[in-house]
This record gives C-alpha cells, structure tokens and sequence, in this order.
C-alpha cells in the first residue's frame, strides 16, 4: 500500500488547524431519538481526523485518506455527492449562521468505518465543525456543534436522523456512557455496569441509510404519534396503548416506547446482568416490532448471546446491516470475539471494530 498523502503533499503547506471527533455505539435507545427519546450511547476509540488550512484559489478541496478521493467544489455549490457533501453542508450552515468562511483545503482521515453502524458521518461532522471552530475562532459550543452537525446530515446527506449521534460524537467519552433526553438536551455522563467490557463486532454487510427504509421508520413513528395524539411517541410510557394502531404502526410504536423504556432503567445503575437482558430484549424488538435486523446480524447476535459470559448484545445503529454490540464479562472479550468470529465467518464475512478489550467499566 502506497504511503498515505500528507497535507503537504496534497495543498503544498502545512494545515492551519487540526481537530478531531469519536464515532459512537449505541447501547440502548434505537431509533428513539427522532422520537424526542432517550439513548445511551458511548464514544469508540476510533476517531475522524481532520486538518484544514484557507484555500489559495478559491475553491474548497477535500480529500478522504480512505477512499484516496480529492473533491473539489466552488463554494457557491452546488453540494456534491458524496463524503464531501457532508463537510460542504457544515461549511454552509455556518455561513448562514453568519460566520465568515472562505474556501478551505482539508485532509480528512478516519479509523470510523463506513456503513457499519457506528456514526462515521457524525465523526465526520463534528470534526469538520471542531476543525472550523479553531480556525475561524468561532463562538460556538459542543452543543451547537452537534445541532448543527445534525442539520447538515438531514439538509444534504437526506437522512432524517435524530442528535443521538452527533451529540454523542460530540460530548461522549470512551469511559461512560451518555444518558441524553433528546427532546430536552438534558444528559448525564454515567458509569457502565461494574465487571464489563464492550465487544462491538461489524457483520460485513454494509447499509446506507438513505437508501435503506430509516426515513419510512420515522414517517410510520410520526403516523403513530399523531393517531395516539400526541405530539410524539416519548410521550407514552405504556406499550399496551398502542393496541389500538393498525399494522405495522402498532409494532413500531410498541418498539420505541418498550425502548424508552429499557433506557429509563438502564439509566437508574442496574447490574450487568441486567443490562444484559434490555440489549437481548432491545434486538429482539428491533428485529420483530421494527424490522430492521437482517439474518447476518440476527445470527451474530445470537452467537454473542450464546457466550457464557457475556450478558447480552444486540445490533446497534439503525440496523439494515452494520455491526453488533456486546456486553462481556471484564478480561473475556478478545476470547468471546475470537470464538464468534471463528463461527460466523464459516458462512459470513465480519470484522472487529474495537479490538481494545482493556476498555473495562
């Protein structure tokens, strides 16, 4: 493999600004948040690294390590296509915001992989606005970041995500995890149950949320809500209530109100084997209420939750693909990740993605 380009290389100076950002796992609340709901997400130790300097000449450059990919855009747009229209949409968001920003050159290389469930966009973001903060000296707080990271995904990526994961790219650590209520920005930073570790294991099979069904899951949630009458399906405690629905709006809203619901307890310090339960029973509802798993995920699920010690696991993301998350009994992790990689590979392709089984709670 040929020697990565540095900036230097690629915009002949060097950057005038360097930022980065994590990507997350989910561990419990699933397509929650665009229901104004509560998730507990925690920071991966894979990060997006940018660096950016002002362009000579008038035109945005930017350039992915990863796919070996410049793109050049005016400034005037229109947005591309591809990685760049994220980092075009933050630039353009501050803009309209006020903020000064002239063409820009920008390396970016990330260990978040794509496609695979664990916020590589919000990585990508929240880099990007970090990045821009430090350059331009601008007034803007982590939080706003992640509001305006979110705009960008929905704006020029076409996804209708909720901020679960540019706030926990944002504000997260790889040590806690972070209870947020979505609706009120309210969060708390909060241990992991004693004794365990976090195994997250990518099945192979990539998916893309704007090509997958996750705009039509928050359209069915909104039709749910507003059948229920109420404004949006957070504010429901009781999953009976939605006896009344037709199908498939009563399994969906069953979904997210059972999951409210094993994120509140969770939330409260239970132990781990506790824990473990809501990740089993949180993948069995995305899997048969909301119907996004997919057999690769459901037959690595079922392989990690066949492990002695571990105390549950369940897809995390949006699903349609992507990765699994486990949790482990402390020390066990690489072992449990090398026997369930050694089974599912005989009929799948997967791959670890946190391979630091040090990360203990």
């Amino acid at each position: 493999m040929d020697k990565a380009k540095s900036f230097e290389d690629l915009f002949g100076g060097a950057p005038e600004a360097r930022a980065d950002a994590p990507g997350r796992v989910n561990l419990l609340g699933e397509h929650t948040d665009y229901n104004d709901g509560f998730v507990l997400p925690t920071a991966i130790p894979q990060r997006t690294r940018v660096e950016i300097s002002r362009s000579p000449d008038g035109q945005h450059h930017f350039y992915a390590v990863k796919l070996d990919v410049l793109s050049s855009v005016a400034p005037e747009g229109p947005a591309p296509d591809n990685f760049a229209g994220y980092v075009f949409g933050c630039i353009e968001l501050l803009k309209a915001r006020g903020h000064a920003i002239g063409p820009l050159c920008m390396r970016i290389d990330s260990e978040v992989p794509m496609g695979a469930g664990l916020s590589s966009s919000a990585a990508l973001e929240v880099a990007t606005l970090r990045g821009l903060r430090q350059l331009f000296n601008l007034p803007i707080d982590d939080v706003e970041i992640a509001q305006i990271a979110q705009i960008a995904e929905i704006e020029y990526a076409h996804v209708r995500c909720g901020i679960m994961d540019q706030m926990a790219s944002s504000l997260a650590d790889t040590g806690h995890m972070l209870f947020l209520d979505t609706r009120t920005l309210e969060r708390r930073v909060l241990p992991l149950p004693a004794h365990a570790e976090i195994v997250v294991i990518d099945s192979g099979v990539p998916r893309t949320l704007a090509g997958s069904k996750y705009n039509e899951r928050r359209e069915e949630c909104e039709a749910a809500a507003a059948r229920l009458g109420v404004p949006a399906l957070r504010d429901i405690t009781d999953p009976t209530a939605t006896d009344t629905l037709p199908e498939p709006l009563r399994r969906r809203a069953r979904h997210v109100i059972s999951e409210n619901n094993r994120v509140l307890e969770a939330a409260t310090g239970i132990c781990a084997e506790r824990f473990g339960e809501l990740m089993n029973a949180s993948h069995a509802s995305l899997r048969d209420d909301y119907e996004v798993s997919v057999p690769e995920l459901d037959y690595l699920v079922d392989l990690l939750q066949q492990e002695e010690t571990v105390f549950g696991a369940r897809l995390t993301g949006a699903g349609f693909g992507g990765a699994c998350v486990a949790l482990v009994r402390a020390g066990e992790g690489r072992s449990v990740a090398e026997r369930v990689l050694a089974s599912y590979n005989r009929a799948h392709q997967g791959r670890v993605l946190v391979p630091d089984y040090r990360q203990r709670f």
